[in-house]
């Protein structure tokens, strides 16, 4: 999944418009511009779409959690310059205040089993044995379910 597709994603299940997502970003201690918002959700291959860099994204996943947690006191982090799937669902859990139960429960509305252990591997350094890439198709069952909770209305039940 692409940061694009992410960013998508996240603004339609929270209801986030133009404004709310600029918001979140300044949240982050990061400016945007209206237009670039609208350019990164642009559907890739129309004329008027941009890539968002990790950095950017990195921002606006600091923001998000900024936004629904409450800034926390200090200097606030610095946006990481490469981005993986395991950062971006960490920081997802982090906004959303999930714990490993919630997650699972998330999951299992999509009709996807995790158990704690392979869960808490997404979590781990790289170089720890029991390290594991989240892949795509984990991100974005991550991301349906969170809509589900979010928008049963929309999810098709």
């Amino acid at each position: 999944m692409t940061n694009n597709d992410i960013l998508r994603r996240i603004r339609y299940t929270f209801n986030l418009t133009d404004t709310a997502t600029v918001n979140v970003f300044a949240s982050a201690e990061h400016t945007v511009t209206k237009e670039q918002v609208i350019a990164w959700l642009t559907k890739e291959g129309e004329e008027a779409f941009t890539p968002i860099s990790d950095t950017e994204f990195a921002s606006f996943l600091n923001g998000f959690i900024n936004t629904q947690r409450g800034k926390r006191e200090g200097e606030q982090p610095e946006p990481e310059k490469k981005l993986n799937n395991n950062i971006i669902f960490m920081k997802l859990r982090i906004a959303l205040n999930m714990k490993a139960e919630d997650v699972i429960a998330t999951l299992a509305l999509v009709d996807f089993d995790l158990s704690k252990h392979e869960l808490s591997a997404f979590s781990r350094k790289v170089d720890n044995k029991h390290y594991r890439v989240c892949n795509d198709q984990i991100l974005r069952l991550f991301l349906t379910g969170v809509q589900k909770q979010h928008r049963p209305e929309e999810s098709g039940e």
